[in-house]
């Protein structure tokens, strides 16, 4: 056996990826999900703004320009 064989042995094995709604095998065809149901679930929950990305607003402070507006003339 060469050093090559023995290293591809010994590496371990991954687990075979998740559908990301029900935890169920993906299939190839949904991919990353198992199926139709699971990918519109998730659809869904993106329209719905299920998903958020957490933002921090800056403190708008008395000289910004942009809190002040247009300006009148």
């Amino acid at each position: 056996m060469t050093a090559r064989e023995d290293a591809h042995e010994a590496a371990p094995e991954r687990p075979a990826p998740r559908c990301p709604v029900c935890g169920r095998p993906r299939m190839d065809r949904w991919r990353p999900f198992c199926s139709k149901r699971c990918a519109d679930a998730d659809l869904g929950r993106w329209l719905g703004e299920a998903y958020r990305i957490p933002a921090v607003e800056a403190a708008l402070e008395e000289g910004d320009a942009r809190a002040m507006g247009p300006e009148e003339t």
